[in-house]
Parts: structure tokens; C-alpha cells; sequence
């Protein structure tokens, strides 16, 4: 069976319960499998269906209301510099780093959001570095036992959704592809339950290869260990989240130790589906941006914001006084604590670093192995975003380089880069040479050798070279 990801808590390390709703977005999923086809759900069948703006079925639970929208000149000055930043990646994430995470907590536009996201990973990397492999792994027959569960959970992720409404549609059919190759990828890991929503949303902006490569970034580069048997790398964030509360929020932590609330029982869900189970749909998709640029500290910084303002302050707590009321509350939290402007601007001011993240981790590494002995599962080294991956997976400049735009005939070949100013420049140097030597300002005269040029720049070409490095 899968590995448990539950919100609900786990019975014990590695327990296989479901995931908590499971059973009632299965039933919505098979309600909405009798729909047919994909087309039928856009209005192409019998009864017509409104779709938002990212793909959910208007009047289900997963549509969001009214939303601020960015304005038209706004997003298009946005995709415009993120076209020349992923144009020119391997300089921007060397040079100007800072600038783009500033540019991923404004938020992606959505037209390049698949393709940004597949550059921060580094999963566009690891998809050239591959080539071929994630075919080799479809069309491979699978581990029995795996398929099985895999199957029956494909028609509870995000049933309200135009891609996985139809039992058997592309998405439901992209999504077993993807959760397959990776239990043949990982063999060791098998199949988390956890892994379905994550990959979904993957596959919402990008195509199956892609989405699958990304996945496999995530599981091996920014959560690693969140989904193998015993699921410690998971318990482990879960102290780690709590001791920050502790710093961050005394209150709601003061009062969760009073009602002995293990952080295992509320933050399992929230980290291993990273929110996409939990927030409004255009809070997951910003909070997705900042997590793939800066790594696991977004999503410590969203729990904690989360608890913060939940569970924080003593008028709060007057509704929870139990462990009960406790626990529905963060089942059912404030809506307005989860909206896009609120929720982003909180994540940004909260001083959670990497640092605070990893001095966390070998403390509470060391508790564990005084109470439980060694960890079970060796996972790689968690890497804290884009800028951490690029870094440690040096690549050659081809995996990201961009398609060419121009497409020459056959048999037809592009001069070589640089012959026709070559060759102008001799012939200038010709024509100066018969005019006689270049006055100097002051009265001596410079002699020029054959075919070189004098060293000079306009202000025109000053700008323009300044106009690499400054980007407005």
C-alpha cells in the first residue's frame, strides 16, 4: 500500500492510512467520471461548464471568487523580463540571483510559469541530462504492486479540475505516466500518496516529461526523504517547524504544547503536498514560485504563518480551548489568513533563513538518534533553492539554451559570426593607411599597422554594454 501522508497524523512511522478528505473528493471524482471526455466539461457535451481562469469547474469548491488581477501592462512588462531572463539563464542565476527571487515573490506570470519553474528546479537541466530516459520509463511495465494503488488514487486529486474530471482523461492518464516512471526512477521509494497532488499540479503546467523531471527535483533536491517507507525526514521538519513557533509565536506554541498536539498531526499534509491541498488556488501557485526559487524555507515560513495567526493570540484561543476544537480550527482555518496579498506579504517579513532551518535540523537530528537510534533512511542533502541546485549540478551551457528562432532552409548555412565587421574593419584600416598617419591631440602622430584598428567607443556602445549587466 501507499505511504501515508494524512493530516489526520500517522498511527505509527510509515503507517498506510489515507489522506484525510480522500474519501470525499473520491466521491466527487466519481460523480464527475460519468462526464465523458474532456471536451464534454468545457461545454462540448450536453451540459455546459464554466471554467476560472485556472482550469477549475465554476461553482465547485476549488473555484476562487472575485481576484485582484495584475494589470495587462503590468504582466506583460513582467513577461517580457522573464523571457529575457530565461534567455539567458545560466548569467542570470550567476550575476543577478537576488533579482530573480524579488521578480518569483511578485509572482510568475502565468504564461511562463510551467517553463520558470522547469529552469529553477533544474529540471530543464535534468531532462538534457537524461534524454531519453523518462520514455524508457514509460514504457516500462511497472511494479504490480504500485500500479494498483496509483490507480485508485488518480481520481482523487483535484477532481474539480478540467484536466482530471474524466476518469481516463489525459490528465488522469499523463498523472499515472508520471507517478509510474518515478517508482521505477526510485525503486527504493515506491509511491507516497503525497506525490499524486504535487505532480498533478506540475502537470496543470507542463507537459508529462517535464512535470516528471520536476518531480523528481523536488523529492531529491528540495524534500528529500519526505517520501520513503518510514516518512523521519517529515517527522523531523515537524520538530523543526515547532521549536520556530517556539521562537516566532510563543503563544500558539505555548498552547499546543499545553494540549500535547504533535506537529506531526497538522503540518504532514501541508509540507509533503506543499499547500496544494490547502490554500486558495492562487495563493498555492504564488507560494509554488518563491518555493522552487528559495527551497523548503517557504514552506516553513507558510506553516508558521498559518499558526500565527490561528492560533497566536489569547482572544484566538478562547474558541479552542481543547484539543479537539483545537484541531478542527486548523482544518478549517481563516480564509482571509490564506488570501494571496495577506498570505505573500506575511512569507516575505517572517525572518525564517536557511540558516535557522539547518542549526533546527542538527538539533533535532541529535534528539533523535538519543531517543530512537539512527535514522532509517539516508536521504541526499536538502538544497535551499534555484540558486543551491544550479550551483551544485554544474551543466553544460546546451541544456539551457534556448531554440533557435530562425530556421534556414536546407543545404543553406549562416555566414560565420563576425566575418562581415572583420572584414569592414580591414578595409577601414586600408583607407586610413592611404590617407597617412592619425594625428594625436597633442601634435605627435600615432603610426597604424596594417589591418588594426584604433581603440575607440562611442558613447552609443558605452550604454549598450552597461545595458547587459542593468536590467530595469
Amino acid at each position: 500500500m501507499a505511504k501515508s501522508c494524512g493530516a489526520n497524523g500517522l498511527g505509527a512511522p510509515g503507517s498506510r492510512e489515507s489522506l484525510p478528505g480522500a474519501a470525499g473528493e473520491a466521491g466527487a471524482g466519481d460523480e464527475l467520471s460519468s462526464l465523458g471526455s474532456d471536451c464534454e466539461i468545457n461545454g462540448g457535451g450536453g451540459g455546459e461548464r464554466r471554467v476560472d481562469k485556472f482550469g477549475f469547474i465554476v461553482g465547485s469548491q476549488s473555484a476562487e471568487g472575485p481576484l485582484e488581477e495584475v494589470p495587462l501592462e503590468v504582466l506583460r512588462q513582467r513577461e517580457s523580463k522573464w523571457l529575457d531572463m530565461l534567455n539567458n539563464w545560466d548569467k542570470w542565476m550567476a550575476k543577478k540571483h537576488k533579482k530573480i527571487r524579488l521578480r518569483c515573490q511578485k509572482g510568475i506570470p502565468p504564461s511562463l510559469r510551467g517553463r520558470a519553474w522547469q529552469y529553477l528546479s533544474g529540471g530543464k537541466v535534468k531532462l538534457e541530462q537524461n534524454a531519453g530516459r523518462f520514455d524508457e520509463l514509460d514504457l516500462s511495465p511497472g511494479d504490480p504492486k504500485w500500479l494498483d494503488v496509483i490507480e485508485r488514487d488518480l481520481h482523487r486529486q483535484f477532481p474539480f479540475h478540467e484536466m482530471f474530471v474524466s476518469r481516463g482523461g489525459h490528465g488522469q492518464q499523463d498523472l499515472f505516466r508520471v507517478l509510474k516512471a518515478y517508482t521505477l526512477h526510485r525503486p527504493e521509494e515506491g509511491y507516497c500518496q503525497a506525490q499524486a497532488p504535487v505532480a498533478a499540479v506540475l502537470l496543470m503546467h507542463m507537459p508529462a516529461e517535464q512535470a516528471f523531471w520536476c518531480l523528481v527535483q523536488i523529492c531529491e533536491k528540495y524534500l528529500p526523504g519526505y517520501y520513503s517507507e518510514k516518512l523521519e525526514a517529515i517527522q523531523l521538519d515537524g520538530e523543526i517547524l515547532f521549536s520556530l513557533l517556539h521562537r516566532f509565536a510563543p503563544v500558539a506554541y505555548k498552547h499546543l504544547s499545553k494540549q500535547k498536539i504533535d506537529p506531526i498531526l497538522y503540518m504532514t499534509e501541508w509540507f509533503m503536498c506543499a499547500f496544494s491541498r490547502t490554500l486558495p488556488w492562487s495563493s498555492v501557485l504564488r507560494v509554488w514560485d518563491m518555493f522552487f526559487c528559495e527551497g523548503v524555507k517557504i514552506l516553513f515560513r507558510v506553516g508558521l504563518v498559518l499558526l500565527k495567526h490561528t492560533l497566536g493570540s489569547s482572544e484566538k484561543l478562547k474558541s479552542c480551548q481543547g484539543q479537539y476544537e483545537t484541531m478542527e480550527r486548523l482544518r478549517a482555518l481563516n480564509p482571509k489568513i490564506m488570501q494571496e496579498a495577506f498570505l505573500v506579504q506575511e512569507i516575505m517579513e517572517l525572518p525564517v533563513t536557511e540558516r535557522h532551518i539547518e542549526r533546527e535540523h542538527l538539533i533535532q537530528l541529535k534528539k533523535w538518534k538519543e531517543s530512537r537510534g539512527e535514522l532509517q533512511c539516508r536521504s541526499p542533502t536538502r538544497l535551499h533553492g534555484a540558486k543551491a541546485i544550479s550551483d551544485s549540478e554544474p551543466h553544460s551551457r546546451k541544456a539551457l539554451d534556448p531554440s533557435p528562432s530562425i530556421i534556414l532552409p536546407p543545404g543553406q548555412v549562416l555566414p560565420p559570426k563576425g566575418r562581415k565587421n572583420k572584414e569592414k574593419k580591414r578595409d577601414q584600416g586600408k583607407v586610413r593607411l592611404a590617407n597617412g598617419p592619425i594625428p594625436e591631440e597633442n601634435g605627435a602622430q600615432a603610426l597604424v599597422e596594417p589591418g588594426a584598428c584604433p581603440h575607440h567607443q562611442s558613447k552609443d556602445s558605452l550604454s549598450s554594454r552597461e545595458s547587459e549587466d542593468t536590467y530595469l
